[in-house]
């Protein structure tokens, strides 16, 4: 991955990625609502309220994946100093932000109908908020301090320690008894969703993870733009 760490060399690619994961994420998006919103059929005990679930359950993968990325990077930058590592983390965190909250207010629009109330103290809703929260933690700690390199490696710290909670919200529904219900795609023995309802939520997540990619690349280019912005100025200050 050395080979990635110039930020021109990473430009160059990211040129030639951006436009065939937009175009890719637009169709997906696409096919993906026309199949969960009009041909997939309704649930015999939830009726229309499943398709809450095309939604619910991407940004829950989408958010638990974001933030196991940003780990990842946070250990490359301070372990290898990888200098795009601490770009892709900043770039990525409101992203996966925002992911974490689609699912929690789905998750309760979801939730009132079936279980007749918008919130439950639960293992996997609480540490999905604990998600939440350490995605808002780092975002303001690498903001926090005038030297950008003691932001940068705090937050990377705060998502190293912050990562144990991945595996807790994973397996939570299976660890505690939770109103969740437990996994339902990613199982040993195979799914337990009907096809007709799994096509529309694997390409939902493959639009929602396309979108991010997507998303990431226009995020990073602009954070490296506003980097060498600054160094300019600090170039310019210097000479005068």
């Amino acid at each position: 991955m050395h080979r990635f760490a110039n930020p021109a060399r990473f430009l160059r690619l990211a040129t030639l990625i951006l436009p065939w994961v937009s175009v890719l994420s637009a169709i997906l998006f696409t096919a993906g609502l026309y199949l969960a919103l009009f041909v997939s059929p309704e649930d015999y005990q939830q009726g229309d309220t499943v398709r809450i679930m095309y939604v619910h359950v991407p940004a829950a993968w989408m958010a638990m994946f974001t933030y196991s990325s940003m780990a990842v990077a946070a250990a490359c930058a301070l372990v290898w100093r990888h200098p795009l590592a601490e770009v892709y983390s900043k770039a990525a965190a409101p992203l996966g932000a925002g992911f974490t909250l689609l699912c929690l207010v789905t998750g309760s629009l979801w939730g009132e109908p079936m279980w007749g109330t918008w919130w439950v103290w639960d293992a996997r809703l609480t540490s999905v908020l604990i998600l939440f929260f350490l995605y808002l933690g780092y975002m303001a700690l690498v903001d926090a301090f005038d030297d950008p390199q003691r932001g940068h490696r705090a937050g990377a710290i705060l998502l190293l320690v912050g990562a144990i909670n991945v595996p807790i919200i994973k397996f939570s529904v299976d660890w505690w008894n939770t109103l969740h219900q437990p996994a339902s795609v990613l199982r040993m023995d195979g799914p337990a969703i009907h096809g007709d309802m799994l096509w529309p939520l694997l390409i939902l997540a493959l639009a929602f993870k396309t979108y991010f990619a997507a998303t990431v690349i226009l995020r990073m280019r602009a954070e490296l733009a506003e980097r060498k912005i600054q160094t300019l100025r600090l170039t310019q200050a210097g000479g005068v």
